[in-house]
This record gives C-alpha cells, sequence and structure tokens, in this order.
C-alpha cells in the first residue's frame, strides 16, 4: 500500500545544488577569491540571522526588503531575528561590533555565503540565494568607488563574461537628495492618476524609489522628470567626476543613468549597476556604492564605506547562455580500465599513488567489457585511461590510451609511476593551453 504520507520537498524558491552545479559554484567563488586577494580583500563571514535592527535601522522602512521580503521570527529566547537578506549592514555591524576602526583604515572584506529573499521566484533568482560581495569601509575617497567598481568589472572579466553594460550615477548625499524629492514629487503629483499602484503608495512615504520602478509606464513618466544629477552640490558633483577619471583612466566604459538609485536607503554618492547589454529591468546582475551613513544608523561613529553584491545565480544564468558553465564542471584526469581481477589488483595500488601524486581518478567496475568500460571513460570526459589486465600484470606495465587522440603508450609501473604521473600532468597541461 503506497504511503499517504506527503512527500517531502524543498521550500518554494530554494533548491538544493546538485553536481555539477555545485562544482560550478566552487570554482566561481574561487575565482571571486582570487579577484578579491589581488586588491587585498580579506574574507569575512558573518552570521546567516541578525538581530532584525541591522536591517531595519538600514535599508529603509518603506523598502521591498523590510516590507514584504525579508525571513523574520523570533526565538525561543524571544529575540526577534532575521535571516539574513544582504550583507552590507551585517559586515558594518561587526566592523562596529569587533573595533575594526583601531585597524588601518579602509578595511577591506570580501565574502560570499547564502542569502534569504522572499521574493517571486524565476530565473536566475531564488527565495536562498548566494552572493558575493565586497565592503572597503573607512575612507569617503572617490578612488575607492572607482576601486570597487574596478575590482567587479574584473570579476566579470575573469569569469569570461562579455556584453556586460556598467550604468553609474550620483545620488548624493541626505540634504541633496531632500531638494531632489521635493522637486521630483511636485512634478509626479501631476501624473499621480497613471502611477502604478506601487508608485502612487510611494509618492507619499518616498518618492525617489519610483525611479527603480519597474512599471514602464511610471519609468516613461520619469524619464521626463527632474534629475538628481543637476541637484547636486560643489563638492557631490566633484567626487562623482573623481569617480569618472579614474574610470577613464582605467578604460571601464559605462553610461550615466539617473535613473539608478540602487534598492535601500543607505547609498550616498555613488551607485552603480551591472546588467547584460541585452537584458531587461530584471536583469541586473550585479551593483553597489557608497553608504557613508550606514554604520552611524548602526551605532557607530560616522564612518564611510563602499561595496558591491553580485548574484552567484545570476552570473551563472548568463554564464550559461554564453557556453562558459562546460569549462568551470571538473573532469577526472584518468578512467581505469581493469580487464582482468589480477589488472584490477594492480590498478587500486596504482590509482591511489596516483591520486596522492594529486592526479583525479576514476575507476571502472571490475566485470564490465572493455567496450562499455572504454564508452564510460569517453562519456567521463577523462584526458586519458589506464588499462590493466593479465598481460600487464605479467610484463609490471599498464597501457595509456590518449582519449582526445588515436596513439598511446606501455609504462612499466614498477619503475616509472612517477614519470606516469608526470606524463598525464604534462597532458593536461598541453590539452588546456591547446
Amino acid at each position: 500500500m503506497a504511503s499517504d504520507k506527503k512527500r517531502l520537498q524543498a521550500p518554494r524558491g530554494m533548491r538544493d545544488v546538485l553536481p555539477p552545479d555545485s562544482h560550478v559554484v566552487k570554482r566561481i567563488r574561487d575565482i571571486c577569491s582570487n579577484v578579491a586577494r589581488t586588491f587585498d580583500y580579506h574574507e569575512i563571514t558573518t552570521p546567516l540571522v541578525e538581530d532584525v535592527g541591522v536591517f531595519s535601522r538600514t535599508v529603509g522602512e518603506e523598502s521591498d526588503l523590510i516590507q514584504k521580503e525579508m525571513y523574520v521570527f523570533e526565538d525561543r529566547g524571544g529575540e526577534l531575528l532575521a535571516l539574513r537578506p544582504e550583507n552590507t549592514a551585517g559586515v558594518g555591524r561587526a566592523y562596529i561590533e569587533h573595533g575594526m576602526k583601531s585597524q588601518p583604515q579602509p578595511v577591506r572584506l570580501w565574502y560570499f555565503g547564502s542569502f534569504f529573499r522572499y521574493d517571486r521566484p524565476q530565473a536566475g533568482r531564488y527565495r536562498q540565494l548566494t552572493q558575493f560581495g565586497i565592503e572597503a569601509i573607512g575612507s569617503n575617497s572617490p578612488s575607492l568607488d572607482a576601486e570597487a567598481i574596478n575590482l567587479q568589472s574584473n570579476l566579470y572579466e575573469a569569469l569570461g563574461l562579455r556584453g556586460l553594460r556598467l550604468s553609474i550615477n550620483s545620488i548624493g548625499t541626505g540634504h541633496t537628495r531632500g531638494r531632489f524629492i521635493e522637486a521630483f514629487r511636485d512634478y509626479l503629483q501631476k501624473y499621480r492618476e497613471e502611477l502604478s499602484p506601487e508608485s502612487q503608495g510611494r509618492l507619499v512615504t518616498n518618492p525617489l524609489r519610483i525611479l527603480d520602478s519597474k512599471s514602464e509606464t511610471d519609468r516613461a513618466i520619469v524619464l521626463n522628470g527632474p534629475k538628481i544629477l543637476d541637484y547636486l552640490d560643489g563638492d557631490e558633483t566633484k567626487h562623482f567626476s573623481s569617480v569618472l577619471r579614474d574610470l577613464d583612466s582605467l578604460g571601464i566604459q559605462y553610461e550615466i543613468d539617473s535613473s539608478i538609485v540602487r534598492g535601500l536607503d543607505y547609498y550616498t554618492h555613488t551607485v552603480w549597476e551591472f546588467e547584460p547589454e541585452t537584458g531587461g529591468g530584471q536583469s541586473t546582475i550585479g551593483g553597489g556604492g557608497r553608504y557613508d551613513g550606514l554604520l552611524e544608523q548602526l551605532g557607530g561613529d560616522p564612518t564611510p564605506g563602499v561595496g558591491f553584491a553580485t548574484g552567484i545565480e545570476r552570473i551563472i544564468l548568463n554564464m550559461d547562455g554564453q557556453g562558459l558553465l562546460e569549462e568551470l564542471t571538473p573532469k577526472p584526469d584518468v578512467f581505469m580500465i581493469p580487464v582482468s581481477e589480477a589488472g584490477y589488483e594492480m590498478l587500486v595500488g596504482v590509482t591511489n599513488k596516483l591520486r596522492k601524486l594529486g592526479v583525479s581518478v576514476r575507476s571502472g567496475e571490475l566485470g564490465r567489457s572493455v567496450k562499455a568500460l572504454m564508452r564510460a571513460a569517453n562519456s567521463s570526459d577523462a584526458t586519458i585511461a589506464i588499462l590493466a589486465g593479465d598481460f600487464e600484470v605479467k610484463e609490471r606495465t599498464v597501457t595509456v590510451k590518449h582519449l582526445r587522440e588515436s596513439h598511446g603508450a606501455i609504462v612499466d609501473t614498477q619503475v616509472v609511476l612517477s614519470e606516469l604521473a608526470a606524463l598525464i600532468k604534462e597532458t593536461l597541461l598541453l590539452n588546456k593551453t591547446s
């Protein structure tokens, strides 16, 4: 009789990451780590849960993140906690809590991990998502904004991604935004009935967020409205101009887009986004900005900072579209083919020694035909197959076949096992560089 128990599945919008995707994520993490290291950024790991105040104080009470997306719960001790929806506020909290202002400034940090948002699942967007990000805290220099953008650009280049567009804007400081919001609200009042219901609500609570609306009607209305760049004061204009000058010096192409505001209240000055050139309003692959008031909102001293975050699922989606995932999926270097029981016993020892020498080996099953094992070896995409049967055992040799070429060799296992490993590694290197 069939069980009437409910079949358990992963929660909606969350997923199991299985091979080969798990290998891809690991390789992307390694690339992120390597690029961060070249800029002298160091890894930080914050808790998956934070006091809900870490986010409610900083990202804006009217933000979608607070109103709709954050997972909030009360633990057994009565504390109100949240699964972290982003990490800039968490890193800022850690900076304050651990007295990192005593370190040489700016403190350069990177992170890689899971985040949680109750959002509508779609391609490249999950309720449990993975992000890589950096935070540089302790300097208000515009060169640090350009450094963060440069690091992000270098990361996408290291991943092989092509055709990404950088859009950049400045939203100034609180005083500037106040003047702009007043003019922007007055302009939007004339079109109030034409705005989407969501933007009509934001017209009262936070008009700045209408700039980030995904409604085509809203975007068309905004297009002819006031531009925040026209409201920057002299210092804010100088800061933004310095960032653009550095990007020009770095050879990083960009478009100035006055509608870029990012989705969180803590941003100031420079804000930016990267998206595919063919993408739409939901295609942003990563973005960031400066947040000079964030740490003060968290209870710390006034401390400037800048950073970005990029979605790993969005990266994978774009890499897949550009045919880049295959090279990130690991393949065995060697496939072992036992032709006889004696050959199997010999290959067990050879396999173990090769693995200790750093060679990746997959072992074929004893009892299958040589033809079936050769098909399995080719399907595994290994570079080399090593065969051993009664003849090889008698001669103390193994037969080495190059699966991507038509030739092979007989190698003495007793005398030159290390040379066998060297031969395999040399073959692998040639295949990677050819």
